[in-house]
Formats: C-alpha cells, structure tokens, sequence
C-alpha cells in the first residue's frame, strides 16, 4: 500500500530517509572521484577512521588502503571509474549499501606499450552515521569480471586540442571555478 496514501505517512521520517540516501550516495560519489582525481584525502574522506577494507589484493584500514590506492592507481597512466545503481538498505544511524561499478586503467607495459584493463563488481559497504557525517565502515570489492587487452593513445595523438582528464589537482572539474567570473 502506498504509504502517501495512508494516515500511516510521516513526513519527517521520509525526509530523513532521502537526506541519509543522498549523503551515503555522496560518500560513494566523493570516493571514486578521489580514485581517478588520486586526491587521497577524498578518498580518505569516504571512510570512518575504523574502517576495514577488503578488495582481495589489499586488507586493513582506511589510511593504509588509501595509501594502497594512490600507489597503485598512480603507477597507472590513467583511470576512469564509473559507478552504477546502488541499493541501500538503512537502519536508522546504519546503512549496508551495494554499489555496481566499472573501471577502466590505463597501464604502461615494459615496453612502451598500453595495455586496457576493465574491471567491473560491486562494493559491499556497511556504513555508519556518526557526529552527523555518513562513512564506510566495512568494505568488501566484489570483482564480476576483468577484461586486459592492448591500449593505444592513437586518437588522444591524433586530437591534441581535446581537454584530457588530469590528477593531482590538475583536471579540468577542479580547475575550471578559477576563470569564472564572480
């Protein structure tokens, strides 16, 4: 039964139910945004200092699996990664959310070469509201599938004037505020 239609219908209760949906939703958004700008203090902010993370390559704590990321993705030449649909089950100041995800990297080979590497799964978190701000607390990667196969720079050579992605502070997203006029 529709619970609009229904004198069981509590309007404040709906509200805090959408804000929590749209701060675990930011959480997940900040996090992979951190990923690909190798900003680890976006990353880092994702979490709650107690955090244990497991993403089968890597086990442990928030900062020692940030430190894992920066490491790992910033030895790559480049990475995009895309979040999909999210389920989240709340419980009043606890949350367990389910989010779908692929990732491109872009990885030099010994020899000079590119090589693509997809990876696409699903984040398990269990998150938790604590002084206000949503964070994960448990983070299990789930990976469905993984594809590597030869990359090349071919177009981004033959289309110089196209704006790339960048990291470090450097991507477009971050910089494009200092020539707007206020």
């Amino acid at each position: 039964m529709d619970r609009i239609a229904t004198a069981e219908f509590d309007l404040e209760a709906e509200i805090r139910d959408l804000a929590a949906r749209r701060d675990i939703t930011d959480v997940l958004q900040r996090y992979m945004r951190g990923l690909d700008r190798l900003d680890p203090a976006l990353v880092r902010s994702a979490f709650h200092a107690d955090a244990r993370i497991d993403v089968g390559l890597m086990q442990g704590g928030a900062d020692a699996y940030v430190a894992f990321t920066q490491t790992v993705l910033g030895g790559m030449t480049a990475t995009h990664h895309l979040l999909g649909q999210v389920r989240i089950e709340l419980d009043g100041n606890r949350a367990i959310a389910e989010s779908y995800f692929q990732a491109w990297q872009g990885v030099a080979t010994d020899d000079g070469g590119l090589r693509d590497l997809f990876i696409a799964g699903r984040y398990v978190d269990a998150l938790a509201c604590r002084d206000r701000r949503w964070g994960i607390v448990s983070r299990t990667l789930v990976t469905d599938w993984v594809r590597d196969e030869p990359g090349g720079a071919d177009f981004f050579t033959a289309n110089p004037a196209l704006v790339r992605g960048a990291r470090h502070g450097a991507d477009f997203s971050q910089t494009f505020r200092q020539g707007i006029d206020r």
